[in-house]
């Protein structure tokens, strides 16, 4: 009897030890990015993805350099086929291609940053990821806004003169969100702020970034900012003791004198979220967005010695109000379209080939960016900026 009690209890501990580990899944997780970390925005990614994955003791792949082709694609195939049970891409233009791999290896979770299509593709293994980093250019623009208002205290320029400048790489709708809400940001500190957008048709190019920021520069705008991926414009600015605000890490170490501050996308949050799901086997949604609260968007240091004082303060307040819900970043109250306030828009929300509006976005007196799906959708060009071109 004995005997059959002591097989039968190991027999139970080893169908509990076997259950244990069906419960859990190994994760590989590869990883595409479109250039390698000479781009400030692929750095950032790099650096999220090392961070979560060392942090969950996950084995991982980096591809880098990765183009917006069928190379996309090719390198998806590879990975699914070399192990790993995630992919993710970093790039806009990647979307369709890991499309295409997603429906030849339905038991691959494949996961890709700024896209539109997940939420209307339907396959259960495709997601897409983005953060309201809105929110983030927005208390950039605050820091930017207090910058002119000191220009304009010592004297430097007049009000009218209060000009910023912005280089953008597409007229995509994440780069017109993006430059709206910095330039909101600096209206709510600085009321007589202007902007011009320049465009360079490029997410890196270190030389097309440079000469948008001598286009600027060149025009008079006295405080910068930019989506661009590159130290072509930066160092421009300290060159000419223009004060900016960069994107997805800090240049105080370049630029001593002219760096302000950046804002960024913390990826951290999302590769960690995903990596969780699928050791777990629980779903990922079809768009996920980070905000402030989950830890997705964060500012990079603030270099006093460029600073106007009092924006450390000024950005501290506005991030409470934000994290808590009481400020709104693209309130119709703060801007106009065509000498009008919007009370209605429709958005494209659910991305066609004709782009064709789709959703009611404005409701309870604002605009309701990345609820609907994570990539940004505001496209509106608001009164008070000006677009140097628009070719791309």
């Amino acid at each position: 009897m004995k005997k059959i009690l002591a097989l039968v209890l190991a027999l139970a501990m080893c169908l509990t030890a076997f259950s244990v580990m069906a419960e859990g899944t190994k994760v590989k997780i590869g990883f595409i990015f479109l250039h390698d970390e000479n781009s400030t925005y692929d750095l950032n990614f790099i650096n999220g993805a090392k961070e979560a994955c060392e942090k969950l003791g996950v084995e991982y792949v980096l591809k880098t350099n990765i183009g917006e082709s069928e190379d996309c694609y090719n390198t998806a195939a590879d990975l699914a086929d070399d192990g790993c049970n995630i992919v993710f891409a970093d790039s806009f233009g990647h979307e369709d291609y890991m499309i295409q791999a997603a429906k030849e290896y339905p038991n691959v979770q494949f996961c890709h940053a700024t896209g539109t299509k997940a939420h209307t593709e339907g396959l259960a293994n495709f997601h897409n990821a983005f953060a309201s980093i809105y929110e983030g250019r927005f208390l950039g623009g605050i820091a930017a806004g207090l910058k002119l208002n000191q220009l304009i205290e010592e004297g430097k320029i007049t009000a009218d003169q209060a000009k910023l400048g912005y280089i953008g790489a597409y007229t995509y709708a994440e780069v017109i969100s993006g430059y709206t809400s910095f330039f909101l940001g600096a209206r709510s500190v600085c009321p007589t702020a202007t902007m011009e957008v320049t465009f360079t048709g490029s997410w890196y190019d270190p030389t097309l970034e440079q000469e948008g920021a001598i286009k600027l520069i060149n025009d008079n705008c006295v405080v910068i900012s930019e989506h661009a991926d590159s130290m072509g414009a930066p160092t421009e600015f300290q060159k000419n003791g223009i004060p900016f605000v960069f994107y997805n890490g800090s240049a105080a170490e370049a630029c001593p004198d002219t760096y302000i501050v950046a804002s960024r996308i913390n990826w951290e949050p999302y590769f960690e979220f995903i990596i969780n799901a699928v050791t777990n086997g629980e779903e990922i949604p079809a768009d996920w967005t980070g905000t402030i609260a989950t830890g997705s968007v964060v500012l990079a240091e603030l270099n006093e010695a460029a600073a106007a004082p009092g924006t450390k303060e000024a950005i501290e307040e506005a991030t409470a109000k934000l994290a808590s819900g009481e400020l709104k970043v693209f309130d119709t109250a703060t801007f106009t379209k065509d000498g009008a306030a919007l009370e209605s828009y429709q958005a494209d929300v659910d991305t066609d080939a004709a782009y064709t509006p789709d959703t009611e976005v404005i409701a309870d007196g604002y605009f309701h960016e990345s609820e609907f799906r994570s990539a940004p959708y505001f496209d509106i060009q608001i009164d008070g900026i000006t677009l140097l071109d628009t070719a791309f």
